[in-house]
């Protein structure tokens, strides 16, 4: 059974599933029973056949803000028996996994796993008011998604410690510099932009398109252990005074103070 969430929208149409983040007072932020359905969703559409390309959006003016902190501080993230991911872990596993091509429409605010979840993407477009942020230092954690290997081999290892050790943020334009985004569109005209080159896809030869994507990311495995790498210090920064402290400051809106730690 496929998990559900009133915050995923699912919509299938030629050939394309559109997932689309729809918690836009919370900036799209993702919860763990977001993460359970956007999960499922990519895992069942490798094996429907009327499915050729899962296409990832935001509703509102966000793609995502990243994990609701609330709803992540007070849950355990563990595996909970040796075959079973907590629902965050089986949307990781799922992208990396994912056979048919992946497309994202960044409609906004793109943060933490926002930004992560993009280097598994075949293909990213982005509004001009899009925004590109990995604050993970700045939160007491340490990047995921295998993105500590996957950001630096795209846009060079110094522009990734710029966004990993800083948090600086990225211009959708500088994003389409360091080949973080193909394509930048109007953002009343981003979604039927994408949406268009997604049925375009979808309509091309299915086996081809995926011995392509296979072929372009041979690097598989080296990925999908420096994912397990990363799991293993973010689940523990998780239970650590330093994610507390920036939790607390980010609800109350300050800076975090980790010189007494």
């Amino acid at each position: 059974m496929i998990a559900t969430s009133e915050n995923i929208l699912v919509h299938k149409e030629a050939g394309v599933l559109t997932l689309t983040m729809n918690r836009p007072e919370k900036k799209n932020a993702l919860t763990q029973d977001m993460y359970a359905a956007l999960a499922d969703n990519v895992v069942a559409a490798q094996s429907d056949p009327e499915t050729k390309v899962v296409l990832i959006t935001g509703s509102g003016d966000s793609f995502t803000a990243g994990n609701d902190l609330g709803d992540f501080a007070g849950s355990d993230d563990s595996p909970k028996g040796e075959n079973e991911l907590p629902p965050v872990g089986r949307y990781l596993q799922a992208i990396l996994n994912a056979e048919k091509p992946i497309v994202a429409a960044v409609n906004g605010l793109a943060v933490g796993v926002g930004v992560t979840m993009l280097l598994h993407c075949d293909l990213v477009y982005a509004s001009p008011n899009a925004t590109f942020q990995t604050p993970f230092v700045n939160l007491g954690l340490v990047p995921e998604a295998g993105s500590s290997l996957l950001l630096p081999k795209l846009i060079g290892t110094q522009k990734a410690n710029d966004m990993f050790l800083l948090g600086t943020k990225v211009t959708a334009a500088d994003a389409e510099k360091m080949g973080l985004v193909c394509s930048i569109f109007d953002e009343s005209a981003l979604i039927e932009e994408v949406s268009d080159r997604a049925k375009a896809l979808a309509a091309k030869a299915p086996n081809a398109v995926i011995l392509t994507k296979q072929l372009v990311r041979k690097d598989h495995s080296v990925v999908a252990q420096q994912m397990a790498d990363e799991s293993v210090h973010f689940s523990a920064q998780l239970k650590t005074a330093e994610f507390a402290e920036a939790a607390l400051a980010f609800a109350e809106r300050r800076a975090p103070d980790f010189s007494k730690l």
